[in-house]
C-alpha cells in the first residue's frame, strides 16, 4: 500500500455515522441564526438589502508566534508578518521561564530586550497582535522543564517564592492584555526541580494563577493524551483534572491537549489507527466532555516527512481531516498549530532538516516561505468553507440568515444610502441586532 493509502485509511473509510456526526456537528456547534432588524423614524424604503460579511471566527485558529522577527533576513520577517493573519486569529506567545528570565531579576518583557532565538519578547508579540487583530495567549506560567538554571538546587519553598514573583510580575504587566494563560504544561513527564515532585505542585500552581489572574481564562495542558489507554476516565490526565476540581480548584476553563505527531514515518500506518481516525478523535473529546470544561488542541504538528510533492499533499489531507473533526465537536474552542515555517523548529539549527523537530517537515510554509498545500488548504477551510458572506433583501425591515459564529461587518443599502454596522454571532448570544437608518 502507498503512504497515502495507509495515512488516510481511516478518513477514507470512516463510517457514514461518523461522517454525518461531523457534518451535523459543524452545523449545530459552529453556526447560529442571525436577525438584522432595520428601523427608521420615517417610512422604511422598499428596497432594503443587507450584506453580512464575516470578519473573524469565534472559534480560535492559532499557531505559535515564536518566529516573529526571528528570521535571518528582513524579507522573511516581513513575509511571516503578512502570512500569519491570513489563517490565524490567535497566537501563542513564549513565556518559557528559562528564556524569559535567563538572568534572575531581569525578565525580557520589553521589545528591545536581548534576543533569544524562537523567543521574541512578549511586548513585541503583543504589539503585533494588536496591530493585526490577533488574540494573544500565554504559554506557559509554570512549565518545569524550562526552569531557569539559576534556580537549580532550590528547595520547594524557594522555588515557590520565585514562582510567586514571576506570576505577580506577569499579571501586573499582561493580565489586562492577554485573555488566556496556560498554567501548567506536561506534568505527566519527567522534570528537574524538587518542586515538580511535591504533592501540591498542581494545586499550588492553580491557586496562585487564580489569585493573580482571576478574570483570565486558565488552561491546563499536556502531551500524553492520544493513546488507546487514554480513552477512559481513569487515565492520569483525566484524574489529575478531576482531582483539581474536586479539591476546590474551580478556576480551570479549558483542557489543553497537544497533538504533535512526532513519530517516524515507519510508524505512521499503526499510529494512523488512533491519531488519524475521526472516530477515535471524537471518542477522546467525548471522554473529557463530562468534566464540563472547554477543550483546546494547544499544539499541533502534522508531518509531511519530506519536501516531496506527494508528501506535502498527504500532509494537507491529514490536516483537513483532523481540523474538521476537531471543529465539529461542541467542547472544542481552539486548534493551535505549532511551527508555521519548515526549518525553524525546536532543537535544530535553522535550515537543518536532519535535526530536532525539523526532521518532520511539519510546517505550513517551506523554508523559503513559499506556501505548502497545507497552508492553502487550511486557509480555504477557514476563509471559504467555514465562512459566511451573504447578501439578502429585507422583508418588512428584517433579514435573517444562518452563519458561522464570529464578528460580522454589515452593510445596509436603503434608499440609495449605504449604512455600515456590525454584529457578533455567538454560541451563547442573542444574535439579533437593530440598525436605525
Amino acid at each position: 500500500m502507498s503512504r497515502r493509502d495507509t495515512a488516510l485509511k481511516y478518513f477514507d473509510e470512516q463510517k457514514a455515522s461518523v461522517r454525518d456526526r461531523i457534518h451535523s456537528g459543524i452545523e449545530e456547534n459552529r453556526k447560529r441564526d442571525a436577525v438584522v432588524r432595520i428601523t427608521s423614524d420615517a417610512t422604511l424604503p422598499d428596497d432594503i438589502t443587507v450584506r453580512a460579511e464575516q470578519k473573524n471566527h469565534e472559534f480560535r485558529f492559532g499557531a505559535n508566534l515564536f518566529m516573529l522577527d526571528e528570521f535571518e533576513c528582513e524579507e522573511k520577517n516581513a513575509l511571516y508578518r503578512e502570512k500569519f493573519p491570513e489563517v490565524f486569529n490567535l497566537a501563542t506567545l513564549p513565556f518559557y521561564w528559562s528564556d524569559l528570565e535567563p538572568v534572575e531579576g531581569q525578565p525580557r518583557f520589553a521589545k528591545d530586550s536581548p534576543r533569544v532565538y524562537r523567543r521574541p519578547a512578549p511586548d513585541l508579540c503583543l504589539a503585533y497582535c494588536r496591530e493585526r487583530g490577533i488574540e494573544p495567549k500565554c504559554h506557559c506560567l509554570n512549565y518545569d522543564s524550562f526552569t531557569p538554571a539559576w534556580l537549580a538546587g532550590a528547595t520547594v519553598e524557594e522555588h515557590k517564592q520565585k514562582l510567586d514573583r514571576r506570576f505577580r510580575e506577569i499579571a501586573e504587566r499582561y493580565a489586562d492584555a492577554i485573555p488566556s494563560f496556560e498554567v501548567t504544561n506536561e506534568t505527566l513527564q519527567r522534570a528537574k526541580s524538587a518542586f515538580f515532585y511535591a504533592p501540591d505542585f498542581l494545586e499550588w500552581s492553580f491557586q496562585e494563577a487564580d489569585r493573580y489572574f482571576p478574570r483570565n481564562r486558565l488552561i491546563i495542558n499536556d502531551y500524553n493524551v492520544w493513546w488507546p489507554e487514554s480513552y477512559n476516565n481513569r487515565h492520569a490526565y483525566y484524574m489529575q483534572i478531576e482531582r483539581l476540581m474536586r479539591g476546590g480548584i474551580r478556576h480551570i476553563d479549558s483542557i489543553g491537549m497537544q497533538f504533535h505527531s512526532f513519530f517516524p514515518l515507519a510508524s505512521e500506518p499503526s499510529m494512523a489507527a488512533t491519531r488519524y481516525n475521526p472516530e477515535i478523535l471524537l471518542k477522546l473529546m467525548d471522554t473529557y466532555a463530562p468534566l464540563g470544561l472547554a477543550e483546546q488542541i494547544t499544539e499541533m504538528t502534522i508531518p509531511a516527512y519530506s519536501a516531496a510533492e506527494e508528501d506535502e499533499e498527504i500532509q494537507a489531507d491529514l490536516i483537513e481531516g483532523v481540523y474538521t473533526a476537531f471543529f465539529s465537536h461542541p467542547t472544542m474552542e481552539a486548534v493551535i498549530y505549532w511551527n508555521v515555517v519548515d526549518g525553524y523548529a525546536y532543537n535544530a539549527v535553522p535550515g537543518d532538516m536532519s535535526a530536532g523537530e525539523n526532521v518532520f517537515y511539519g510546517g505550513l510554509l517551506r523554508f523559503d516561505m513559499s506556501e505548502k498545500p497545507a497552508f492553502r488548504r487550511l486557509k480555504k477551510l477557514i476563509r471559504e468553507d467555514w465562512h459566511t458572506d451573504v447578501t439578502l433583501k429585507a422583508q418588512d425591515g428584517t433579514v435573517s440568515f444562518r452563519g458561522f459564529c464570529g464578528d460580522y461587518a454589515l452593510r445596509i443599502y436603503a434608499g440609495g444610502r449605504e449604512i455600515p454596522a456590525s454584529m457578533t454571532l455567538s454560541k451563547n448570544g442573542s444574535n439579533t441586532v437593530t440598525v436605525r437608518v
